[in-house]
């Protein structure tokens, strides 16, 4: 206890950084084969403490165990569960992972469910990302464009399937970190394109953004995108707006 007071009028303490102690303060990670046999435990504060382990863990072994953890009672072992398969990516919980996001009353399940099939990175998440991106919460919304922007390796079909619902998210969505989410989603798939018309259509979007929308952090994201691409068209309408003063 005098330690902490003492560190309150430290100066050097002040000015130091906690990222300077990270190192130090990084508890151990758990033990998987102590968290495992809890993932089946009677008691929901048990499912959930070992559920949280495997966010930091990688073990096949938890996958189906994870899987049943999505349909549980309580809430915050369904999102711990979520969170964990997400860091635990396995085709065979992208159905199950579909099919909790379109039942459960949860927003924060529903987020960290997105977030999970993003990191999946699987064209039959695309569907339901899409539909999350129109229909949901904003916070839900906001994971499902980045998910979405996950899905840029995942196939030509994928990206062409992604880009236009971004497209009209960034320009209808009324939250503006949704809209920054999808400029960076954008960004992320338009990499993955010819020069085609869904990728002029994209580069239109970007442009859009940079020039009219009202919150900076989506037009500063939209460059940032713009920039990614390289797009000779982008770049130019970046260089005549700083040129103007306009950024």
């Amino acid at each position: 206890m005098d330690d902490d007071y003492l560190s309150v009028i430290n100066t050097d303490a002040e000015l130091e950084s906690p990222l300077d102690r990270l190192e130090e303060s990084e508890p151990p990670q758990p033990d998987p084969e102590e968290m495992l046999p809890l993932l089946e435990s009677p008691e929901a504060q048990q499912r959930m403490i070992a559920a949280r382990a495997f966010c930091e863990l990688q073990d096949d072994r938890a996958i189906p165990h994870l899987i049943r953890l999505l349909r549980d009672g309580c809430p915050l072992v369904r999102v711990s569960a979520a969170y964990a398969l997400g860091r635990n990516p396995s085709r065979d919980a992208v159905e199950p992972l579909i099919d909790q996001l379109n039942r459960d009353w949860n927003g924060y399940v529903r987020k960290g469910v997105v977030w999970a099939l993003g990191n999946c990175r699987d064209r039959r998440s695309l569907a339901p990302l899409i539909d999350t991106l129109r229909t949901d919460i904003s916070a839900v919304r906001l994971w499902a464009a980045s998910s979405l922007g996950q899905m840029a390796t995942v196939g030509y079909d994928v990206v062409i399937g992604a880009v236009p619902p971004l497209i009209e998210a960034l320009r209808r969505d009324s939250v503006a970190a949704v809209r920054s989410n999808c400029a960076w989603a954008i960004g992320q798939l338009c990499r993955e394109l010819p020069n085609n018309v869904v990728y002029a259509g994209a580069i239109d979007g970007l442009i859009e953004a940079l020039e009219e929308d009202k919150d900076l952090s989506v037009r500063e994201d939209a460059k940032s995108s713009l920039l990614r691409v390289g797009d000779p068209r982008g770049l130019q309408i970046i260089e005549d707006l700083e040129m103007d003063g306009l950024l």
